[in-house]
């Protein structure tokens, strides 16, 4: 999954982005703390992608 698919998740579930630093996309939602994302073209995240969404509260995919 890349950062592009994070981002992508993230937005379904009323995340929005705050900023964007370099290549890390910065994600928040209301009552809940900013979560970074990498977004480094299409390069796999692996297991931090599962991560991230864990960090944002959500389930991620396939599972």
């Amino acid at each position: 999954m890349t950062g592009k698919d994070v981002v992508r998740i993230m937005r379904k579930n009323g995340w929005i982005l705050d900023r964007t630093t370099g290549s890390h996309h910065v994600m928040v939602k209301e009552n809940l703390r900013s979560v970074p994302v990498p977004v480094h073209g299409n390069t796999d995240l692996g297991n931090l992608a599962q991560r991230i969404l864990k960090q944002a509260g959500i389930e991620s995919p396939g599972r």
